[in-house]
């Protein structure tokens, strides 16, 4: 059965605005299709990597290897769905911790990348995907001074498993209360408009 997969790697979880706007963007996807049901992955409890996974790297295991079961999880749950949103705060101008560690499981060289003509190459297919990214400070707006290392290192880390039907969309400014209602609102209303992910008018 299709579904969507929830990535969550806010320390607020589903309290966290950019949850809240994952939440809609699911919420118009089901009723395209209420047949899609929703597959959560909670990044807060995701463990680290152990060094036995990095010997079966190394020792390039088969996927079958006892280390990798959490790695094959990861990977089975994303390459099954059939959309992916992705719901994370920018920390320290790039992705959280909790999502660097999901990103360091799913990308494993011969399950879900190969090298083909000396270029990694994904192996898991395309499907729309959302990034909700939530941050402090601002991202995208004119006003913005700090850089954005976020939106180009998930772009290709994505692209590198083979996922590269990707959009963005920003809640910023949070740490000023007036902007950040109006970064929810405007990030709405991007997200009303997107052709995949935003409100589906009947014909």
């Amino acid at each position: 059965m299709a579904y969507i997969l929830l990535v969550t790697a806010s320390p607020y979880g589903s309290a966290s605005r950019g949850a809240k706007l994952a939440a809609e963007a699911i919420a118009n996807l089901q009723a395209a299709d209420p047949s899609l049901h929703v597959v959560e992955r909670d990044l807060s409890a995701l463990a680290a990597l152990p060094p036995q996974y990095a010997d079966a790297i190394v020792a390039r295991a088969g996927h079958e290897a006892e280390a990798f079961a959490g790695s094959e999880e990861l990977i089975r749950e994303l390459e099954e769905a059939s959309y992916l949103v992705i719901a994370t705060p920018m920390h320290n101008y790039t992705v959280s911790a909790s999502l660097k560690l999901w990103i360091d499981y799913v990308l494993r060289f011969g399950r879900s990348f190969a090298p083909i003509d000396g270029i990694k190459t994904g192996l898991l297919r395309d499907r729309p995907t959302l990034a909700v990214v939530t941050s402090g400070g601002l991202i995208k707006h004119p006003g913005a001074t700090q850089p954005d290392h976020l939106t180009g290192y998930l772009t290709d880390v994505l692209s590198t498993i083979g996922i590269r039907d990707l959009r963005f969309l920003y809640v910023e400014g949070l740490a000023n209360p007036a902007f950040a209602e109006e970064s929810s609102i405007a990030a709405g209303r991007a997200l009303d408009a997107d052709p995949a992910f935003g409100v589906k008018l009947a014909a």
